[in-house]
């Protein structure tokens, strides 16, 4: 799961004075430290500040309402076939997106 949006890492690129970032990978960007010759990774602790400033990207949001109206209707199923069931996958799926929600110690 994308847990940083591009845009606050550019903007943190410039003001910081960092150049040319480039994403390798999902939460793996590089950019050219100011007077560097060679790219390094964005360094966690700046990564965690945009996080804390920033709170949740587009991606984490819509994972969150999925998983919300995915438990509304395995609520209602679950009353309506009176069974157990909808809830238990609800509750695996719910438990599968909160995992995915951790941002992983880079």
């Amino acid at each position: 799961m994308k847990h940083f949006c591009d845009d606050w890492i550019r903007e943190w690129c410039d003001d910081n004075g960092w150049t040319d970032l480039f994403i390798e990978r999902y939460n793996n960007y590089w950019a050219f430290p100011p007077g560097a010759v060679m790219p390094e990774p964005i360094p966690v602790d700046a990564l965690r500040v945009i996080k804390i400033t920033k709170g949740l990207c587009q991606e984490e949001k819509t994972w969150l309402m999925g998983a919300l109206v995915l438990s509304i209707v395995a609520i209602v199923s679950s009353y309506v076939f009176k069974s157990p069931m909808p809830i238990v996958f609800a509750f695996a799926f719910d438990a599968v997106t909160a995992a995915q929600l951790e941002v992983e110690e880079i």
